[in-house]
């Protein structure tokens, strides 16, 4: 806050110029302005069918978003503001003016345009006229070409003064594009608009066209190339199936296990047979002792040739069964030949008694019927196996074929998928682009109408761009200036309190011991005010009688004046003050007190100034390239100063600034308290780093600075220090 106030109290200062800068400007413009002939603007509409499809035959089932059709309507104004399309325009305004149409020329021709002959204009309409259909640009490295390019734009006919006064947008969230024209004549306004208009419309329904035709081009080749790509696929999977005689691999495999399924479950009733003939057969042979097995063996022995063939040829009719896939035909044959043999084995039993002692026939017929059954059975369990095993062997040849069909087939439907999404695709774009929507303008420009006055605005807007000018480039110095104008600047700057200001006095002011009570100016009033609150602050810092040093980090930044005036100040409470003038190099107290003592005839014979209470008593010096310690040692020069502060109340030395800094530390080592001068408008250097360090090094000792020559300050009073950061 406390910048801004500063930044304030310069612009105040400088309030002359922030008037007049401005108000020169404001004339200057004025008059610039004052010849500028009125404007007209025109309006035209153009249509796009991007939000409004009413007109479109085909539209798609989606409605895009209102961010995808912005972005569309940015790219339609954009190709209306590129230099191709606006230099068709200017083809068609300079062609005017070479042919002379009539109620199409609206500007003076330019120097070199009426100096061309007929010849050198039909010269010209020929190739801006070629330029014109072929939609070129005049190309500046061709020097004809260049030469005609520079009338265009002499006529501000070229791209670039067309695009400073043409306004191109969307209307609001609508379907409509508006374009305004501004310019000096308002038949020429609208010109340039309908033109505008004309040479975008057709530029921009060619291009839709050609990009249609392109699409469907490209649509229509990519879509025979997929069916290209099926029907070799295809006609692979067919190749392979006819050299591999592969009819319908699925009903194949789902017949062979079908017939696997079969086989293997007669195998297992047979082998459950073997296993129930067997055991039976066993329980009838337990049932018969040695002797009767043996007669029965003996007896059979002779009887059974016909039941063996019979039975080879029923175990050979049974594996033909088998391997026919359980033929109805051969069922028939089996069973006949079965029971065949069933005849013999009961004649061969009725035939042969068995044991006259014994009845056991029953179970003979059994047994010899029981041992048929499982030789059938075992035979056929052989059968079967067999024919399982080739079904196998039929089946394990399938597996390839499955495998390869299923890789083909996958392919296929990966073909046919793409190939039908083709098809889709090229039968969306063909339907959509056989009713293409083309731009139109629905609201042709006419003639404009004169414009409100804008001279009063560019007048009012030079005075306040002038104004914020003048404004940014004192900030610019504000913020680049370093030197110190405030107390408070001075305080951070140093890390040292402020005792207080001095304002800054005219030549004229008279701040000589005599003048400081004749004089009575605001000046000077303000000036005793200020130097009474500092003689509050070093009044209350110790008791007196006290030594008090006066310094600066240069010359010339008022601290003879600062001295007077304190003395003066001190004097007016009644106490005994002493001025001594310790600055040899420049002994400004002893010029303007020539009659008064010197320091020098002090120190040699000891004869002491007049103490009066509310007087002031002045030692001065001859000057010269001499210090303190030159005049005397340390010793005498201890004893001398002791009197004067038994004799005086308060003792003010102005010492010589710290850039003769031996000079001045000789008398700051027999002060009490030291004050330092610091002119406004000063900064504070590199070279002054050391000085304040010394005096940093001071402590206590070092009362705190007196900012002088201030400007612009409201008079207050008090100490400042540094600000404490939180």
């Amino acid at each position: 806050m406390t910048e801004f106030l500063q930044f304030l109290r310069l612009l105040q200062r400088n309030k002359i110029t922030l008037i007049v800068v401005p108000l020169i400007t404001v004339i200057v413009c004025y008059f610039l302005v004052k010849k500028l002939p009125d404007s007209f603007e025109s309006r035209g509409r153009i249509a796009t069918g991007l939000v409004d499809k009413t007109d479109q035959v085909v539209t798609k089932a989606k409605d895009e978003q209102d961010s995808q059709i912005g972005r569309k309507f940015e790219s339609l104004i954009q190709m209306m503001l590129l230099k191709r399309t606006l230099d068709q325009v200017s083809y068609r305004l300079i062609l005017n003016d070479l042919k002379g149409v009539k109620d199409s020329t609206w500007r003076e021709p330019v120097k070199e345009l009426q100096d061309m002959s007929k010849g050198d204009k039909a010269k010209a309409i020929a190739l801006i006229t070629r330029k014109y259909k072929a939609r070129e640009e005049l190309f500046i490295s061709i020097p004809y070409e260049s030469y005609l390019s520079k009338i265009i734009e002499d006529m501000h006919y070229d791209a670039g003064s067309l695009r400073e006064k043409l306004t191109i947008y969307r209307t609001g969230g609508s379907d409509y594009i508006d374009i305004q024209y501004e310019a000096e004549n308002p038949d020429f306004t609208a010109y340039v608009i309908n033109t505008l208009a004309q040479e975008f419309i057709v530029q921009n329904s060619s291009r839709v066209v050609d990009n249609n035709k392109k699409t469907i081009d490209f649509l229509q080749s990519f879509m025979q190339q997929k069916l290209g790509v099926l029907d070799e696929r295809m006609n692979t999977l067919r190749n392979f199936k006819i050299q591999n005689r592969v009819l319908n691999l699925n009903e194949q495999a789902k017949s062979l296990y079908a017939q696997m399924a079969d086989f293997e479950t007669k195998r297992e009733i047979a082998h459950k047979d073997i296993v129930a003939y067997g055991a039976a057969i066993r329980n009838i042979d337990n049932k018969f002792n040695p002797a009767d097995r043996k007669y029965f063996e003996s007896a059979l022995t002779e009887i059974n040739q016909s039941i063996v063939s019979s039975k080879l040829n029923l175990k050979s009719l049974n594996e033909r069964y088998i391997q026919s896939n359980f033929d109805p035909k051969l069922k028939l044959s089996l069973d006949s030949l079965r029971g065949k043999l069933t005849e013999q084995i009961s004649f061969a039993a009725d035939k042969y008694a068995y044991n006259p002692m014994a009845l056991k026939q029953d179970l003979v017929t059994q047994k010899m019927s029981m041992e048929i059954s499982l030789e059938l059975a075992k035979n056929s369990v052989e059968s079967i196996q067999d024919e399982l095993n080739r079904l196998n062997r039929k089946f394990d040849g399938l597996v390839p074929n499955e495998a390869k069909i299923q890789e083909y087939e996958t392919s296929i439907d990966i073909a046919s998928k793409e190939y039908i999404e083709a098809l889709q695709r090229y039968n969306e774009a063909s339907l959509e682009f056989s009713f293409p929507v083309y731009l139109r303008m629905i609201e042709k420009a006419i003639p404009g109408e004169v414009q409100a006055s804008k001279k009063m605005v560019l007048v009012i807007l030079s005075g306040i761009i002038s104004l914020t000018f003048c404004v940014f480039v004192f900030f610019i110095l504000f913020f680049l200036d370093k030197s110190i104008r405030y107390p408070m600047q001075l305080a951070n700057a140093t890390n040292k309190p402020v005792l207080g200001y001095l304002n800054a006095l005219g030549k004229e002011s008279n701040l000589s011991l005599s003048g400081m009570n004749a004089s009575d100016g605001k000046s000077i009033r303000t000036y005793k005010n200020l130097v009474r609150s500092i003689r509050y602050e070093l009044d209350n810092e110790i008791e007196d009688p006290k030594i008090l040093s006066i310094t600066s980090l240069s010359d010339g930044v008022g601290k003879t004046s600062f001295v007077i005036a304190l003395a003066w100040a001190i004097s007016k409470i009644n106490k005994t003050v002493l001025i001594i003038d310790g600055n040899f190099g420049q002994p400004d107290i002893s010029r303007l007190n020539p009659d008064a003592g010197l320091f020098e005839t002090y120190i040699a014979k000891q004869n002491l100034p007049e103490a009066v209470s509310g007087q002031i008593s002045i030692l001065g010096n001859r000057g010269g390239d001499i210090s303190l310690l030159e005049l005397a040692d340390e010793k005498q020069l201890s004893a001398s100063i002791q009197v004067l502060k038994t004799r005086f109340d308060i003792i003010l030395i102005e010492t010589d600034s710290l850039a003769a800094m031996n000079k001045a530390k000789e008398w700051i080592t027999y002060s009490d308290r030291l004050v330092a001068v610091f002119a406004a408008g000063h900064a504070i250097s590199e070279e002054d780093q050391s000085k304040i360090q010394y005096l940093d090094n001071l402590g206590e000792k070092f009362s705190g600075w007196v900012l002088t020559n201030t400007e612009d300050i409201p008079e207050q009073a008090g100490k400042l220090g540094k600000p404490v950061e939180v």
